[in-house]
């Protein structure tokens, strides 16, 4: 479900009708997160430490509204709930889009991801389709091989798109932490870096329980 929102009633009117206009309006940024509590956690409960920290952050971002503002034919609207729409790799290291809805239940999410994993293996191809196209996702990424300090992603100037990108990158240790580089890209017209500020201070309150 989802409600529109009435732009000329909206405290951020001046800001959408500035940023809607602009051939790039995404903005991103880096930073790291401590997930030293959520390792030890999960290795604990044997539990997937990606899986784990994928849906913190959709958790933390299904609590913020403006995560979940999205355009649709130059309207502003809002989804009850987001989603995951994520690459998964496969054994011969091509890569299939997958999508897992949002569930209050950790368990219940993994096992829809786990699933989903298990179906881009069985697959070829992106694995495009109707859910994973959905405009009511997060794009996420994961590039656990590198500790980037930057990141971009490819855009099509064509394809109107207001999804956020969240990436992740290697754990590693630093000062005696397991610290995760994360990286975040979202449109300027939605939201603005304090909304992003918020976000990444609860998605570290939700890590460190």
């Amino acid at each position: 479900m989802k409600s529109k929102i009435d732009i000329d009633s909206w405290n951020r009117k001046e800001h959408f009708n500035f940023f809607i206009n602009f051939d790039d309006p995404f903005f991103g940024l880096t930073t790291k997160l401590d997930c030293t509590r959520a390792y030890q956690k999960c290795k604990k409960q044997g539990t997937s430490l990606y899986f784990y920290y994928v849906y913190q952050s959709l958790k933390a971002a299904n609590q913020i509204e403006n995560f979940r503002y999205r355009i649709i034919d130059n309207e502003v609207w809002c989804f009850d709930n987001i989603h995951v729409s994520a690459t998964s790799l496969r054994p011969d290291e091509t890569f299939g889009f997958t999508f897992v809805e949002f569930s209050e239940s950790l368990e219940e999410f993994i096992k829809q991801a786990t699933l989903e994993k298990e179906a881009v293996n069985l697959s070829s191809g992106l694995r495009f389709n109707e859910n994973t196209s959905r405009m009511d996702t997060i794009h996420y990424s994961a590039i656990p091989w590198i500790d980037f300090t930057s990141l971009s992603h490819a855009h099509s100037f064509k394809h109107p798109d207001s999804c956020p990108k969240i990436s992740f990158g290697k754990i590693h240790e630093e000062n005696g932490k397991k610290v995760l580089p994360f990286s975040i890209h979202v449109h300027h017209a939605l939201m603005d870096g304090k909304h992003v500020a918020d976000y990444l201070e609860l998605l570290q309150q939700l890590l460190n329980k």
